[in-house]
């Protein structure tokens, strides 16, 4: 008898968002097909014995080959930065298309499709970043895009060359409302960054750790404060992005004591580092490394981060992976970076080390379940971002992608085990319980035990429904 099945994934514990069970996946045609004990043989079979089998791991903030102004150089591409997300368990990413000033929005989503055609080796999308918001891309350009399946915005409230004017924000939220598509907001108060950047400056203030004194909790306080009052006033869902201490939370937790509808995001930077890592751990210089924004913060910051991942203030979990070399003068060490914190990049690498963070902290040490897990680095992702039920979950006629994983596995997570550009990890050395052994797009192997098996280039661009609501 012909095999009914492309492949069988026997003997596995199935989580999901919602329920843990155990049985046979059966494969064919790169959608789950069945779901069931003791299911006939497969072409190909994998034993799970042992291992948990959870939905591919979904990154929905991602950085990859974007511009960072003259001279500066990021550190991966699609090949290398979707190499390693599945190392880290994913099967999904979604980076950013960049409009630059002057940039139409179409000539911006083009050139990224250039840069991602035949390189990613995992499915893809794109959000959609908005500077420059003129008539024509308010009027023609962004509607014609969410229509064609870009269903996702992200606008900042700081950054010399992103930041956007209130009345621009608003106009923005409301096209997106018109149209249907989410909105990520980038919440730090710009002109509040600056007057602190010239005052520590003019102090003599300049080394790495005080990029974080630069950017205190009160300013990402109050601008979520502010973006969701636009969002009030349009009456639109947003989403607060890369949420790092509790003042930002309390916002959106009162937004939504009053039915206003914001979702929020945190990264695991939030969770495992604090500023004093930008002091440099008596290295040179090294405190560039963990310079990113908003900072990392302190303990209490990441207690504060705890409570919204268990009480539900956050629906994703998201890396923010935004790579730069530190050995190199168009990455962290370009030589105006050492006479200011100033010019240091924003942005630290962390796609692969996503999932194996939150685990080993939420999941190992007993803070929130597996279900939860699987919903904050996968099937929230895919509702929100219009994916679900393609993408996001095991069910009969979802897509194939899924991660095996090994609860009991002790790593210590190096810079050779995350497969990305980078010439470092910020979580060198540290120690973590459970891993993602193999991954699985559309019913193909593509990374098993730290090796890639399948070619740039395998991973297929995604158009995508309406946003989502959770």
């Amino acid at each position: 008898m012909e095999p009914q099945f492309d492949l069988v994934i026997r003997g596995g514990t199935v989580a999901t968002a919602a329920d843990i069970f155990s049985c046979d996946i059966g494969i064919a045609g790169a959608k789950v097909v069945a779901l069931a004990r003791d299911l006939p043989r497969g072409t190909d079979e994998i034993d799970a014995t042992g291992l948990l089998v959870l939905p591919g791991g979904i990154d929905s903030h991602v950085h990859l080959d974007q511009y960072q102004g003259e001279g500066i150089v990021m550190a991966d591409g699609f090949e290398t930065g979707s190499r390693s997300a599945a190392a880290g368990g994913n099967t999904c990413i979604v980076p950013y298309a960049l409009q630059r000033k002057g940039q139409s929005l179409r000539e911006a989503v083009a050139d990224y499709h250039v840069k991602a055609a035949g390189n990613s080796l995992l499915d893809y999308g794109f959000h959609l970043i908005i500077s420059d918001p003129t008539p024509a891309v308010l009027g023609q350009e962004l509607p014609a895009l969410i229509a064609d399946g870009y269903t996702s915005v992200k606008i900042f409230m700081t950054y010399d060359d992103l930041v956007l004017k209130d009345r621009e924000i608003l106009e923005v939220l409301s096209i997106a409302r018109q149209y249907g598509a989410m909105v990520m907001i980038h919440a730090e108060g710009y002109d509040q960054i600056k007057f602190m950047t010239d005052k520590l400056e003019q102090a003599g203030k300049t080394a790495p750790y005080y990029h974080a004194a630069s950017r205190p909790q009160l300013v990402e306080r109050e601008a979520t404060h502010r973006a969701i009052a636009h969002a009030e006033l349009v009456d639109v869902p947003v989403m607060i992005v890369h949420v790092s201490g509790g003042e930002a939370m309390e916002q959106i937790e009162w937004a939504r004591s009053k039915g206003i509808r914001v979702y929020a995001e945190t990264c695991p930077q939030y969770l495992v580092l604090t500023a004093d890592h930008l002091k440099g751990l008596n290295m040179d210089h090294a405190g560039t490394k963990y310079v990113c924004s908003p900072p990392p913060r302190d303990r209490a910051s990441q207690e504060a981060i705890w409570r919204g991942i268990v009480n539900g203030t956050f629906q994703t979990f998201s890396s923010d992976h935004c790579p730069f070399r530190y050995e190199d003068t168009a990455g962290k060490s370009n030589p105006k970076s050492k006479t200011s914190f100033r010019w240091v990049p924003n942005g630290i690498p962390g796609v692969a080390a996503r999932m194996p963070i939150l685990f080993s902290e939420g999941v190992t040490k007993g803070r929130i379940s597996l279900q939860r897990f699987v919903e904050l680095t996968s099937t929230n992702h895919a509702k929100l971002f219009g994916m679900y039920p393609a993408k996001g979950t095991i069910a009969i006629g979802s897509d194939a992608d899924i991660t095996l994983w090994d609860p009991s596995r002790k790593v210590t997570m190096t810079q050779s085990l995350m497969h990305h550009g980078s010439d470092y990890t910020p979580y060198e050395g540290m120690e973590v319980r459970g891993w993602p052994v193999t991954t699985i797009l559309r019913g193909k192997v593509i990374f098993d035990e730290g090796v890639a098996l399948v070619e740039r280039g395998f991973g297929q661009f995604l158009t995508r429904d309406a946003a989502g609501r959770i």
